[in-house]
């Protein structure tokens, strides 16, 4: 079975309550659908209760069980949450005003319903930016009290039959923190090897890298990676990580053996963690756009409740994964 397929099946025997927060978007609608009929919901679409029934009239679904709307002009909840977004950040100087206005807003319309407990998760992105996606549920959602960051990771499912035998790996960060130091990147790699085992179920082998291996290289940014895996084994001794390590030497065992002989992680790592945004960014996109991969994400990590980024040019088929990959999320 493939990794999307088991993350679906596990969604739908432990389903969650999700809200959409652009729910007039058409790839929403049809992403949302397609996962009911899998087995997962309730869903709740946000966004102008006209444009989301015209979409189901058109889907013929405009009475689909498990499928519910919340139009932030009419909303009874809109009140309630105005109120509570006021009484949350009135520290920080907000009105009560501007309070009302800024809870008629989608992304944190949702954000609300999920820290209200009203919803279980939240997905947003497929027509917002990322910082606007993120800033929501910072703001609404929050850090968890133990996270030392919040950060994101791609699930990167190998196209049937790859060469390299492989059927999925995690790459992280890829969309959120621009230039993390050495101790954010050793938080990230720790979140990002708890992703791989609780969404893959498979025992992270985590691989920090760079463009040097094993001294190959010298460089203050060589030596960022060298001091976070420092840190990373300090903090989780048990976990198997190594770096620094090019992408060939984490990824084929050959080329590991060769360039980094009694690494109990080269040739052999299944999460990626990459040194800056930019490497990261390019790096899943080449293997995306080149490689054949699905990329599943950004999936964030860090949050004290689920919430998900979707890409602007995501399908309908990518939102009812990332409705499954959030449900997974929250059974946590």
């Amino acid at each position: 079975m493939s990794v999307l397929r088991d993350i679906r099946k596990r969604a739908a025997e432990r389903p969650a309550h999700i809200v959409m927060s652009e729910g007039q978007d058409p790839r929403i609608v049809a992403g949302a659908l397609a996962a009911l009929d899998a087995g997962m919901g309730p869903i709740t679409l946000v966004g102008p209760e006209a444009e989301i029934t015209a979409l189901l009239a058109e889907s013929n679904a405009t009475s689909r069980e498990g499928l519910y709307i919340q139009d932030t002009e009419t909303s009874p909840l809109t009140e309630r949450y105005a109120e509570l977004h006021y009484d949350l950040r009135r520290h920080k100087g907000l009105n009560r005003a501007i309070a009302a206005r800024q809870s008629r807003d989608q992304l944190m319309f949702a954000a609300l319903m999920v820290h209200t407990g009203d919803a279980d998760g939240t997905i947003g992105g497929s027509i917002s930016t990322t910082a606007q996606t993120v800033r929501a549920a910072l703001t609404m959602i929050g850090k968890a009290p133990d996270a030392a960051i919040v950060s994101s990771v791609f699930l990167m499912e190998f196209p049937e039959n790859h060469p390299s035998g492989r059927k999925v790996m995690v790459f992280g960060d890829c969309a959120l923190v621009i230039d993390p130091d050495a101790a954010e990147l050793a938080a990230i790699a720790a979140q990002s090897a708890d992703s791989c085992k609780h969404l893959t179920g498979d025992d992270p082998r985590v691989a920090l890298l760079s463009f040097s291996t094993k001294g190959s290289a010298k460089h203050e940014r060589v030596t960022k990676v060298t001091d976070a895996l420092a840190l990373l084994q300090a903090a989780h001794p048990d976990l198997p990580a190594d770096g620094e390590l090019q992408f060939d030497a984490a990824f084929v065992p050959a080329i590991g053996a060769s360039k980094a002989p009694g690494s109990t992680v080269a040739g052999s790592a299944n999460v990626m963690i990459f040194p800056n945004l930019d490497a990261g960014n390019i790096g899943y996109k080449i293997a995306q756009r080149i490689g054949g991969c699905d990329a599943i994400g950004p999936i964030l990590q860090g949050l004290n409740k689920p919430a998900n980024d979707l890409s602007r040019g995501c399908s309908a088929a990518d939102v009812t994964n990332m409705i499954a990959v959030t449900t997974v999320q929250a059974a946590q």
